[in-house]
């Protein structure tokens, strides 16, 4: 087993080198000798999962690695294994969480959990929000290309070219940094619920979803808020690590 452990070791130094590599900084990266990380790249090397340039010498990962990642990618459901985690946040919040996608026509809620909290309207997963008067329109507006929401903006909002004070609500909500990674929206499509949410990235080229907080605002504070938030950016981080999403830290 602590032969397999140290041959992930190397091939995440691969990953995370983010492309070829030689022997020292491979070493280096995985914290092995040069000897014993060359012993383990010629042992991975003949799997395939590890090839070697004969002009430069350095190393990247082979094609049995981009095999292994392709079939991973086409048996994942993102949509199932994000949503394992909404029950959770769901507990440990005691308010209502909810689950979005990018439809044709905008947002749409894939899933819902119901909080402990009574809230003053019903959203049923199907349900397509709005572009600028939603918290997880927010996100995508900030996230996605204008080649994708500016039909949506238009269609939803009756609009042949979108007018100057659209695009400059559009240009407030996609310069506003969120705070702490998480924005929040007071009123909305729900009247006196500020709803936060963070997206939820994936490793490939699909949209991102977009994870989101519903509350009650009276008897809110700044504190609890904070509180949430990081609950709900963290929930947000680990989903997107499940996806296979790396992190600019890493």
């Amino acid at each position: 087993m602590q032969s397999v452990e140290l041959a992930m070791t190397v091939l995440q130094a691969l990953e995370e080198g983010r492309g070829p590599m030689s022997l020292t900084q491979i070493a280096t990266a995985s914290g092995t000798q040069p000897s014993k990380a060359h012993r383990y790249l010629v042992s991975l090397a003949r799997a395939g999962l590890v090839v070697r340039s004969p002009g430069s010498g350095r190393y990247d990962l082979g094609p049995a690695m981009r095999r292994l990642g392709v079939e991973s990618l086409r048996r994942m459901d993102e949509v199932a294994l994000v949503s394992e985690h909404l029950p959770g946040l769901r507990d440990r919040t005691t308010h209502a969480v909810n689950l979005s996608g990018w439809g044709d026509h905008g947002p749409v809620v894939v899933r819902w959990e119901y909080g402990a909290r009574a809230l003053p309207i019903t959203v049923r997963s199907g349900a397509t929000m709005p572009l600028l008067n939603s918290a997880m329109g927010g996100a995508f507006l900030t996230h996605l290309p204008e080649q994708l929401t500016d039909p949506v903006l238009r269609s939803q909002l009756e609009e042949g070219p979108l007018t100057e004070a659209t695009r400059t609500r559009v240009t407030e909500i996609r310069t506003e940094p969120p705070r702490e990674g998480v924005a929040a929206t007071v009123g909305g499509v729900i009247p006196g619920v500020p709803p936060s949410r963070p997206p939820v990235f994936t490793a490939g080229d699909s949209l991102p979803l977009v994870v989101t907080l519903v509350m009650p605002s009276r008897g809110l504070t700044d504190t609890t808020l904070t509180e949430l938030g990081e609950e709900l950016r963290e929930t947000a981080r680990t989903m997107s690590e499940q996806l296979g999403h790396a992190s600019p830290a890493q």
